[in-house]
């Protein structure tokens, strides 16, 4: 199956081991020395009625997803997920 980054973008993202609806893909982690994917992106959830931002952005690893489907993509992890902070550039 072939896929581009755009049509990643547009696939919402849920853990089959909690049920839990995470979001939808934003970013993608490619190591550009060999050019395989590492990591998708999803943002984290909005803090108090979303007025002060969002917390930290899941950071999920390829290895974790189990199947990438027309409209979703099922991942498992077990217990709590690793988190990055996305870095803000201002020009």
């Amino acid at each position: 199956m072939l896929c581009c980054v755009a049509d990643l973008r547009c696939r919402e993202v849920i853990n089959i081991h909690t049920g839990l609806r995470l979001g939808f893909v934003c970013d993608v982690v490619v190591n550009t020395s060999t050019g395989q994917v590492t990591a998708i992106i999803v943002p984290g959830p909005r803090r108090y009625c979303g007025f002060f931002g969002r917390e930290d952005d899941y950071n999920i690893p390829w290895e974790c997803i189990k199947r990438i489907g027309d409209d979703i993509i099922l991942i498992e992890v077990c217990g709590e997920y690793r988190r990055e902070r996305r870095e803000r550039r201002f020009f």
